[in-house]
């Protein structure tokens, strides 16, 4: 797909992708009011953006609203299985150049980011930091799979990241690669992590995370929760979302954490927590949510019992390890395009939820939309941002600046119809005053 100004599935789609897009709007007021503002200032223009993300309804208001600030903008998908293909096609209609094919190949995947190097980016947007290491590795002359699908996408690379002077990380996954690029001393241009701004964290992870997961759970099962036991592994911002809203729905939460202060936490809000080898032998629905290698792997698997369901909401797929489960297994059937049952040599079945990729996205539509309300408002502001300071920025990650994240909580709160409480004079001065006690 070499030199292509754009690569989806069907054009044909564009009608009814647009209209889940207009959907989209109306459950994301903040990101619309942004909008607005940058029809009338265009603060970003001239800006060529980058942005490897999955490609959903939510995600294409976030483009349009760059687009109206000024910026041309690139598109590829962050997960080969994410795509919502019709919103790609509303997108090409509306001329924005999109490469991302629900089902694509991990070949064609890097080709897409490649293609959207094409534009020379000014600012890179990340889910997951594929695209930001790409450029790392790229410049650094490396060589892998990875790359050489991008570089023949690419078609040349003279130049092609010089003009690169910023960048956003969208989550937790592609903020602790970035971090390792800094602390190496390889990160070539400031970084801005969006994920770790409270309004992102506190509200699109454990909120959005925990609804999502579930609602893909329930969509390629068909199942009942109440009365399961889910085995939930990890308890940082994503897996005590999910904890939460799956004990909501009346299971018995089992809680799998290697952290001593997470599981301590886990414990004190009132979850059972075990090792996985325990929570093997009694669970009903397997979650993993922790963004490291192999958390469910053979040894585990030769404990479950039979129709035990494997799900993962952490952003790769290698939180479950397939390749144990296709060593095990004697026989390997697809359910439905969601589920592949393993039959193992024993008789057990375990079933598989969308090839052990993000449950949410793969399964269900991601996260809603009031939620990316938060986390894309974030974003299009924490851009601005860059495109105005970039230049007296070190090669660092850096948090969104506290008043942008204020910005947007206070105008999802007006959204809402929602009024805060003012401090008064005296209560300012007590909270700022050092001298001042009882």
């Amino acid at each position: 797909m070499s030199g292509k100004e754009y690569w989806v599935r069907d054009i044909g789609l564009a009608g009814q992708g647009r209209r889940r897009i207009e959907w989209a709007e109306r459950f994301m007021p903040v990101c619309i009011m942004i909008r607005n503002r940058f029809m009338r200032e265009k603060p970003l223009r001239g800006e060529r953006v980058a942005a490897c993300l999955h490609v959903t309804k939510e995600t294409a208001v976030l483009v349009e609203t760059l687009r109206a600030g000024g910026a041309e903008v690139a598109l590829c998908a962050s997960n080969p299985l994410s795509t919502q293909d019709d919103v790609a096609a509303a997108l090409v209609s509306a001329g924005v150049r999109v490469y991302a094919v629900r089902g694509m190949s991990q070949k064609q995947y890097y080709e897409c980011i490649g293609n959207a190097l094409r534009i020379r980016p000014t600012i890179t947007v990340d889910d997951g930091a594929d695209l930001t290491v790409l450029v790392h590795k790229i410049a650094r002359g490396m060589d892998g799979p990875d790359v050489e699908s991008a570089r023949a996408a690419m078609g040349r690379e003279s130049d092609l990241f010089s003009s690169i002077k910023a960048g956003t990380e969208e989550t937790t996954t592609g903020v602790i690669r970035i971090r390792s690029l800094m602390r190496q001393g390889l990160l070539l241009y400031p970084v801005m992590a969006v994920n770790d701004s409270p309004t992102k964290s506190l509200f699109d992870n454990p909120i959005g995370t925990g609804q999502s997961a579930l609602d893909g759970i329930i969509r390629a099962t068909g199942i009942l929760l109440a009365g399961k036991r889910v085995v939930v592994a990890g308890y940082g911002r994503v897996g005590s979302g999910i904890a939460a809203r799956a004990r909501g729905m009346g299971a018995e939460v089992i809680v799998v954490e290697a952290d001593p202060v997470k599981a301590l936490m886990a414990a004190m809000n009132g979850y059972r927590v075990a090792t996985m080898s325990d929570a093997a032998r009694v669970g009903d629905v397997f979650i993993t949510a922790t963004g490291d290698i192999e958390v469910i792997r053979a040894e585990h698997f030769s404990q479950m019992k039979s129709g035990a369901i494997l799900a993962n909401a952490g952003h790769y797929d290698v939180e479950i390890s397939i390749r144990d489960l296709s060593s095990m297994a004697s026989r390997i059937e697809e359910i439905s395009p969601l589920v592949t049952k393993y039959t193992l040599s024993d008789g057990r079945e375990l079933l598989l939820i969308g090839q052990g990729r993000l449950v949410n996205l793969v399964a269900a539509e991601g996260h809603p939309s009031e939620v990316m309300d938060l986390s894309f408002s974030l974003q299009s502001l924490s851009i601005e941002y860059l495109s105005r300071n970039a230049e007296r920025l070190e090669k660092k990650v850096y948090d969104v600046p506290e008043e942008i994240d204020k910005t947007v909580a206070r105008a999802k709160l007006e959204s809402m119809g929602i009024k805060t409480e003012e401090l008064t004079e005296r209560q300012v001065k007590y909270l700022q005053d050092w001298r001042l006690g009882t």
